[in-house]
């Protein structure tokens, strides 16, 4: 892949030209390219995201408790929220791999999706300023804030859920297999509900294939009530 940065889709996605091109450089940077990477301005973009969503929340819903608040902005800054948002928005088509990372699939990473669009949050506020950055949030989260939208819920959320709604026991996971070095494993995690279903899905991690397998046995057993 090219070491120079498309402006032209950057500029497409956060809705401006950008001018301190060097910001969305580094936000766009993964870390095991050897380079000073996004991991600061993921830092920066995470408080940044979690304000404006607090400021919503609390100027939109004037009779919402603290409670309600806080249980609705868990979701919408959540790493699910974001890397479905980064994702929608092809972001992760501009971020620099290292030659493992891309080999091992990062570029389809919920994760890294999800770092990135925090870090390009935090280039964006430092390079065109705070209303700036609430304006991009607004754009990508506001049908969320309001409602109007769900945000897109955890696969092991959901089967949580349908299981209780169900009154079933709860998931159980269980790591089948690790293989591969260190630095690049594949695990192999099976999900079962009772004696119901089982469900079997790899990933980069224990948590990707456990999200995986929640995704995979949820699509059958709704597919097993249609």
């Amino acid at each position: 892949m090219s070491d120079t940065l498309d402006t032209g889709a950057l500029a497409d996605i956060i809705g401006c030209t950008p001018d301190d091109i060097a910001l969305y450089d580094l936000a766009l940077t993964h870390g095991s390219t050897g380079r000073a990477d996004y991991q600061r301005l993921e830092f920066l973009g995470d408080r940044v995201l979690g304000l404006v969503i607090a400021s919503e929340l609390y100027t939109r819903f004037p009779a919402a408790s603290e409670g309600e608040m806080s249980s609705r902005l868990h979701v919408l800054a959540s790493g699910a929220t974001c890397a479905a948002i980064a994702q929608k928005l092809d972001l992760t088509a501009l971020i620099r791999f290292g030659a493992q990372a891309r080999n091992d699939g990062g570029r389809y990473s919920d994760n890294i999706a999800a770092d990135a669009i925090e870090a390009l949050i935090g280039a964006l506020y430092l390079d065109k300023g705070a209303e700036a950055a609430r304006q991009f949030i607004l754009t990508h989260w506001n049908e969320m804030i309001d409602g109007q939208q769900a945000a897109p819920k955890h696969p092991k959320a959901a089967l949580q859920e349908w299981a209780l709604a169900r009154k079933r026991r709860p998931p159980e996971y269980e790591i089948v297999s690790r293989e591969g070095p260190d630095h690049a494993p594949r695990f192999r995690v099976a999900v079962s509900v009772g004696k119901l279903a089982r469900a079997e899905a790899e990933g980069a991690s224990k948590q990707a294939a456990e999200k995986a397998a929640a995704a995979a046995l949820l699509a059958e057993l709704e597919g097993q009530e249609k």
